[in-house]
């Protein structure tokens, strides 16, 4: 996965609470068995609604969803953050993440900003006014700012997950830190054990 330092961007305001996985990519969607092209499903069934958010020409080609309370819950479903990212965003901000959606994004290299409620509801707000709001949020600093408005605030990431994003380590990356150690260790197994 690519590194996530700094994401700055336009936003989509997604004033809804309680978005589950099967809103964020619906269950006939799942039956892709490669990683892309799931963006064309998002949200797919409420894009039928010609007043959609996400059909509205101001926010083509914005990288951050702000989303109302209480974003990804339901099913563990991979395919929500791979439409997410496959649509464009880099990050998505709520007051409240489903634990397994949060847990799914860092893997995948998509930031969740977990803010303030009262912070959430502004930019929603400030983003619904204005479209050209560029917003920025850096992970090494745990920091969401939209300068123009005068909003800011933090978010918290633990420190594994904040390296894990800052260096681009997905599980295989975390994993190939240790190549040399891996090969030194096959190198002494002895003869009898079986090999890969």
């Amino acid at each position: 996965m690519e590194a996530v330092v700094v994401v700055t961007g336009r936003a989509v305001p997604l004033d809804r609470t309680d978005v589950d996985t099967d809103q964020i990519i619906p269950s006939d969607w799942l039956k892709r068995v490669e990683r892309t092209g799931f963006g064309a499903g998002l949200f797919s069934e409420w894009r039928d609604d010609r007043d959609f958010v996400l059909n509205s020409p101001e926010f083509v080609g914005a990288t951050i969803l702000v989303a109302g309370h209480n974003f990804g819950t339901g099913s563990s479903r991979e395919h929500a953050v791979w439409a997410l990212m496959d649509y464009g965003f880099q990050a998505v901000v709520s007051s409240r993440f489903a634990d397994i959606f949060r847990n799914n994004c860092t893997k995948q290299g998509l930031l969740p900003v977990q803010v303030s409620e009262e912070l959430d509801r502004a930019l929603l707000d400030a983003v619904e006014r204005d479209p050209t709001l560029e917003i920025t949020i850096d992970v090494a600093r745990g920091t969401i700012e939209a300068p123009a408005v005068g909003l800011a605030g933090t978010f918290p990431l633990d420190e594994f997950t904040r390296e894990r994003l800052l260096n681009g380590w997905d599980d295989i990356g975390l994993s190939l830190r240790w190549a040399d150690d891996i090969t030194s260790f096959e190198r002494r197994r002895p003869a009898f054990l079986p090999s890969a």
